[in-house]
């Protein structure tokens, strides 16, 4: 165990040593950042900002190199959607792209059509929406490719918006698109957007967010529905091994190195090596279920947030409870933590500061925002950045 932590350690100070945030959830998607820690969070600060954002959103920024990405949806209909550049230091607009979607923007009034977050490989950025139209634009901000999926497979979607976010393994865009009627994934030429694969997925509204299990430079995907998951290979589709026990439909499946924590029976944590197609259960605790939000890994250890707003903090090898503490919710996005704390922010926009290790917990500092937050943030060195309703922001250190 200490040596796959190790491994995990080394690629995560590979991936996070520009301060990229890649994905949902970070570049390693399990919320984790090897940076210096922040245990006041300002807005105030000389090096703090916010600029206004033209609609709305429930998707995360994305940080590569010195720039942050972002999407929104404006119109009656949430028809325009918007793709956005910012500067990271400053917060000035450097670039923003407008789009018609083609397919349909009926959503829950809490949602909208802008939910799921881009995802980058650190040379482009990808944008899906909740109509399933896809945009892949280099770092200037050209269009390479686009890709309105509704045409293809008019009945891919459902009642309430869809909100999946994807990913990139191996030059193949990674797109969910899982619903009530015609469910798939697909696997997309990231240079071309050409679909490569389409695998039929099962039939059931799903707001889970594929995720990439590693090992060195093999990557694998690990899809997640009412079913279980699954682990494909992202030039193919093919599977490698399933878990088919159920899982969450909301809070997605979380990584660290070659360990699986799986939101099924309370959590499950799974273990599969890369050049098997086989897997070992470690464990399984149904006190340690999540809400909505997906857990955070900090080391060894993983933090989870229930629907009664209890933060819990557990071991990753044996699922051992070691403390739990009552916060301030309700919330929609997830926490994300670095060695020393935990970053989390309610609906109401209040962010919350934890210290955190294996012994004690203690909540150290807050921030109110007043206004709604229903992403997950993005952390980079010294700062947090969140977006809300009207607002992008850049909290920083006092």
């Amino acid at each position: 165990m200490k040596e796959l932590l190790s491994l995990t350690f080394f690629i995560i100070i590979l991936t996070s040593a520009n301060g990229d945030w890649l994905n949902f959830r970070g570049s390693m998607g399990n919320g984790e950042a090897n940076i210096k820690s922040i245990s006041q969070l300002s807005n105030t600060a000389p090096t703090s900002w916010k600029t206004t954002l033209p609609g709305r959103g429930l998707s995360s920024p994305i940080l590569v190199k010195d720039k942050i990405y972002i999407t929104a949806s404006s119109g009656p209909k949430q028809e325009t959607l918007h793709v956005l550049c910012f500067s990271r230091d400053q917060g000035d607009l450097v670039w923003e792209r407008r789009f018609q979607s083609t397919g349909r923007t009926i959503c829950h009034e809490k949602t909208c059509v802008a939910a799921p977050t881009m995802t980058s490989d650190g040379k482009v950025v990808v944008a899906q929406f909740s109509s399933n139209d896809i945009f892949c634009l280099n770092l200037k901000g050209d269009l390479i490719w686009l890709r309105g999926l509704t045409y293809d497979y008019p009945n891919a979607a459902n009642g309430l918006g869809m909100s999946s976010s994807p990913v990139v393994a191996q030059g193949v865009l990674i797109a969910q698109v899982e619903n009530d009627a015609d469910s798939f994934t697909t696997g997309i030429n990231i240079k071309n957007g050409m679909s490569l694969w389409r695998k039929v997925r099962p039939k059931g509204a799903n707001w889970t967010s594929p995720v990439l299990l590693r090992s060195g430079n093999t990557k694998k995907v690990v899809l997640q529905s009412q079913n279980g998951i699954s682990i494909i290979d992202p030039k193919t589709g093919d599977e490698f091994w399933s878990f088919n026990e159920g899982a969450s439909t909301i809070p997605s499946t979380t990584p660290t190195g070659e360990i699986l924590l799986v939101p099924s029976n309370g959590m499950t944590a799974l273990k599969g090596r890369m050049d098997q197609k086989s897997h070992t259960q470690l464990w399984q605790d149904n006190k340690l279920g999540p809400g909505t939000g997906s857990p955070a890994i900090s080391g060894d250890h993983f933090f989870v947030i229930n629907k009664a707003n209890v933060l819990t903090c557990a071991e990753i090898d044996t699922g051992e409870i070691l403390w739990r503490m009552r916060i301030k919710g309700p919330s929609s996005g997830s926490p994300v933590a670095t060695a020393k704390h935990l970053y989390f922010f309610n609906e109401d926009g209040l962010g919350q500061v934890i210290e955190i290790n294996k012994n004690e917990r203690k909540l150290v500092s807050s921030i109110d925002l007043e206004e709604t937050i229903l992403c997950t943030p993005a952390i980079s060195e010294n700062a947090i950045f969140v977006r809300s309703d009207k607002h992008l922001w850049k909290l920083s250190g006092n």
